[in-house]
């Protein structure tokens, strides 16, 4: 196995190369394939500083996107966040892609990262319930190039059952004339602090069935139901990656930022602000909960190829 740089672990399967950072939030620093980016390149200062939010992937543990107001309501009680992300009023992507994990095996197509969380003292304001967490990606060649899966699997370590969800935050490259390709029926309008406020159906702007270029459009969003597999091209090098994953990864967040070179996709299981809104008597959130002992686990799969 070659480490291509200290801290970080390198994947090799042909012309396919990945970085994983397992102390930078366990996350992924880069996938090329015959040395075209795959996912967005981590920059150099960014990997430095180990700046995960610049990084390539990072997963989300024990929940994707926000928790409004950083306050969690459950069986009867309510339990306040740490803020962790800036100005924000609300807790974010959970507390995985903020800590280091450490290594339990590795070899040239595959590594385990694992995360254990205790929730004693300080640590109860990033998550209130402990827990363990796995992390393992391979890489493969495939009939059309090379395929990059990534599992989670999370495990309840306390006397008590919470709610929690799984998801990555996969960033893409958004040259001119990239296209994106997936379907959903609805998706959520948000209030300008990104809560979801109203259920729709899917405008025809924000449509991506069949296929269109991504263009200057916004968003930040999550649309639901999603399962099947989405395609992102780049026309101008002739490649395309597939994202797909498992069907409890049944959400997809969209985040398209103004004037940026680079689009997120990113599969989760549950909405945004999911457990409040289960505690309130909705349906339909996602929410999952992990009774003790219990484990739960689901695989994202990109797979980069030549266009067809």
């Amino acid at each position: 196995m070659i480490d291509p740089q200290p801290g970080f672990v390198r994947l090799v399967a042909g012309d396919a190369v990945v970085e994983i950072a397992p102390s930078v939030g366990g996350a992924i620093a880069s996938f090329t394939l015959d040395g075209a980016d795959i996912l967005r390149p981590t920059p150099q200062d960014a990997r430095a500083e180990g700046n995960v939010r610049s990084f390539a992937c990072y997963p989300l543990v024990p929940y994707s996107n926000r928790i409004a107001n950083a306050r969690i309501a459950f069986d009867g009680h309510e339990h306040a966040l740490a803020r962790n992300f800036g100005e924000s009023p609300h807790s974010i992507h959970g507390i995985g892609w903020q800590r280091a994990w450490s290594v339990v095996s590795s070899s040239d197509a595959g590594v385990q990262l694992a995360l254990d969380h205790d929730a004693l003292g300080d640590a109860a304001t990033s998550w209130p319930w402990p827990f363990r967490v796995l992390q393992t990606f391979a890489l493969e060649r495939s009939a059309r190039g090379a395929t990059l899966s990534a599992r989670l699997a999370i495990e309840n370590a306390g006397p008590h059952a919470f709610p929690f969800g799984l998801g990555w935050h996969p960033f893409f490259p958004k040259p001119p004339g990239t296209t994106l390709a997936f379907a959903a029926t609805h998706v959520w309008k948000s209030d300008p602090t990104q809560i979801p406020s109203a259920r729709v159906a899917v405008p025809d702007a924000w449509r991506f069935d069949p296929p269109r270029p991504r263009g200057e459009v916004e968003l930040d969003h999550v649309f639901e139901p999603a399962t099947g597999i989405a395609t992102i091209r780049w026309p101008a090098c002739g490649l395309e990656v597939s994202i797909d994953a498992d069907r409890a990864l049944d959400r997809r967040v969209v985040f398209v930022p103004p004037g940026r070179d680079y689009l997120a996709f990113e599969p989760a299981t549950h909405m945004t602000d999911a457990f409040n809104r289960a505690e309130r008597g909705e349906r339909g959130t996602g929410t999952r909960l992990l009774p003790p002992g219990a484990s739960f686990s689901c695989t994202m799969r990109l797979e980069a190829s030549a266009a067809a």
